[in-house]
């Protein structure tokens, strides 16, 4: 929007920075601004960087050739992510409004596109919280010695185990979807509301709306612990993650390129897909944030430098994962070999050092090649370590059932879990407030509540509104929603926004403006 500086009597040569900024702000009715760079930095920084760069990122590392997805991933990270987030910046700056003011100011019949980022943004808001709240559960039962998902639990008697979670082997598992999600056998089940879940879930809304009561003057300090502190837990992860045994055949497992893989198309639709959704894009938030900057910020070095963070970001915590990923997987392998070396060892009456781990391969040949049967008996389980490492989980199964088992393998496990679990919930709270941003300044500029109203009392509303939406996500049959939402609500819908807005900016708006 530009300014009748000419009907004010005033020469716009002789107005400085802070004066245009304040004329501007006067037009557009904004008043709330950044109290420093750093702040809109790590604000933005927080909203880019959450969960996916995490347990997503890994995933697709481990199943597209390892150090050759990140070709195709820091190729479209440049051609793709910092394009669309230079447009985002630049068209909220300038026009100084949230995603909603923006396209409307653009052209009327641009409204649509406000109002289908405001939705999803919505959308992600009611299951992202939810997850916030599965990872409060766990940090709460962090703090107990041993972890609780560590063994399975004694029975009513107290004559042995639960016999659901003794058949399964696995108490990480009984833990997540038993104790935790109490999973319905299909989403037709609701299974009625977790009252655990929904104490963590109405908690997990409470301090997202204590950090947004005001707009980014809550926020924006929130983002100074939310936005920083996850960086320090990945260091300290990285640093014990080096000191055990296997980490570095995780992280050379990860590196190692499978140059075949970017033949593939799925490779790079995939690349894609992740950096479109590790900036973020399309959901308004941004849009938002850049719109309590001055006119005359650089909002091109803001898109480079936040999009290198967000790539290194993702590297280094990939590095991160794979070294814990790797210690779990020797862990898991030495049990194997192990247990063959005792079924060996009570077979054929050997000496208990007869067999050990570093001649176990030559053993075992021989005694292959001299008694078939025996060892076809046997049914001895395959022990690979690239097997273990390729076991990959991708979403949440990474954090609460991959990560959380390696957890239980380590001395001092519980400190370790409750420094996971605060990094992950800085992580999504800091991704919350750009997706809340998203929902309530386009209804600030629907008009729909009062201009009079207190500015506690919009998002007051929505936390309410979206935190009774969400209960949906705590039933027995919740995580079925969840992933139906996953799904659906954030991959097509946000293509389409994207493109809107860069055919608005270029075609409409005019890519010389």
């Amino acid at each position: 929007m530009k300014l009748q500086l000419t009907n004010r009597g005033l020469d716009d040569r002789i107005l400085s920075h802070q004066q245009l900024d304040k004329l501007e702000a006067e037009e557009t009715g904004d008043t709330q601004k950044w109290e420093n760079k750093t702040q809109y930095m790590l604000t933005c920084v927080g909203f880019c960087v959450g969960l996916g760069n995490v347990w997503r990122f890994p995933y697709l590392c481990q199943s597209h050739g390892g150090g050759a997805f990140m070709i195709p991933f820091l190729i479209l990270l440049v051609i793709e992510g910092v394009p669309l987030l230079y447009i985002e910046f630049a068209i909220g700056q300038r026009l100084r409004k949230g995603s909603l003011g923006v396209w409307t100011a653009v052209h009327p019949c641009l409204m649509g596109v406000g109002i289908a980022s405001m939705l999803t943004s919505l959308t992600l808001s009611l299951y992202y919280n939810t997850i916030i709240a599965w990872i409060l559960w766990y940090l709460f039962n962090s703090f107990q010695e041993p972890l609780p998902w560590s063994s399975c639990p004694m029975n009513a008697n107290f004559t042995g185990f639960v016999s659901e979670c003794a058949k399964s082997g696995s108490p990480v598992d009984y833990f997540w979807y038993r104790e935790t999600l109490n999973t319905t056998p299909s989403i037709e089940e609701d299974g009625g509301l977790q009252w655990w879940i929904v104490l963590c879930h109405v908690c997990a809304w409470a301090i997202l709306y204590i950090c947004i009561i005001r707009g980014i003057e809550t926020s924006g300090k929130a983002v100074y612990v939310t936005s920083t502190l996850p960086f320090v837990v990945l260091t300290i992860f990285l640093i014990r993650g080096l000191t055990l045994k296997g980490s570095l055949s995780g992280i050379k497992f990860l590196f190692t390129p499978d140059l075949a893989e970017l033949a593939k198309p799925g490779t790079w639709l995939d690349a894609g897909a992740q950096v479109f959704y590790s900036f973020s894009l399309a959901f308004g938030g941004l849009i938002s944030f850049s719109s309590y900057n001055s006119v005359h910020n650089n909002c091109e070095q803001d898109a480079v430098i936040i999009s290198s963070i967000n790539g290194i970001t993702s590297v280094y915590a990939a590095t991160v994962i794979y070294s814990i990923i790797g210690f779990r997987a020797t862990e898991r392998f030495d049990n194997c070999v192990e247990g063959n070396i005792l079924a060996l060892l009570n077979a054929f009456n050997l000496a208990e050092g007869d067999v050990s781990q570093n001649n176990y391969d030559q053993v075992f040949e021989r005694l292959n090649a001299t008694f078939p049967d025996a060892i076809q008996k046997l049914d001895l389980p395959t022990c690979n370590l690239n097997t273990f490492l390729s076991d990959g989980v991708e979403g949440t199964g990474l954090a609460f059932i991959v990560f959380t088992e390696a957890i239980t393998k380590m001395p001092i496990s519980p400190l370790w879990a409750v420094l996971f679990f605060i990094m992950l919930f800085c992580l999504g709270l800091s991704s919350m407030f750009g997706s809340i941003e998203g929902v309530i300044v386009p209804l600030k500029d629907l008009n729909i509540f009062p201009q009079r109203w207190p500015k506690e009392v919009v998002p007051g509303i929505t936390c309410g509104f979206c935190c009774l939406v969400g209960l949906i996500f705590v039933q027995g049959s919740g995580s079925y929603w969840l992933a139906l939402f996953d799904t659906y609500g954030g991959s097509i819908p946000l293509l389409v926004i994207a493109f809107c807005e860069m055919m608005s900016v270029v075609y409409v708006y005019g890519i010389d403006r």
